[in-house]
């Protein structure tokens, strides 16, 4: 049974994918999740300011559900990340109008 790290680098392995089947190829992504695997790369990247230009693109192909944002604040993952990482990810999502468009 994988642990929940795994889980979570297979769903960002899945965001990679189903970005690149929209025609969103995110290589900086793929290459940090082949470094650094899931969590930390979440983690890194949430540790950056702003909005991060995937997230971008992502909502630009309405894609915000499959983000790693939208993932870090699932609860089940949430156990990986500290308070802060969660509500920059909501911060981010929020800017975004994610949580208007799920309603």
């Amino acid at each position: 049974m994988p642990t929940l790290e795994e889980e979570f680098h297979h769903l960002m392995i899945d965001t990679y994918e189903i970005a690149k089947e929209n025609d969103y190829y995110a290589t900086y992504f793929k290459q940090m999740l082949d470094k650094y695997q899931g969590v930390e790369t979440a983690k890194r990247l949430l540790a950056k300011p702003g909005i991060q230009e995937g997230l971008m693109h992502l909502w630009e192909k309405k894609l915000l559900r499959h983000s790693m944002e939208a993932a870090v604040i699932q609860s089940r993952f949430r156990p990986l990340f500290t308070e802060s990482e969660v509500q920059e990810a909501q911060r981010r999502l929020g800017e975004l109008d994610y949580f208007k468009e799920s309603i």
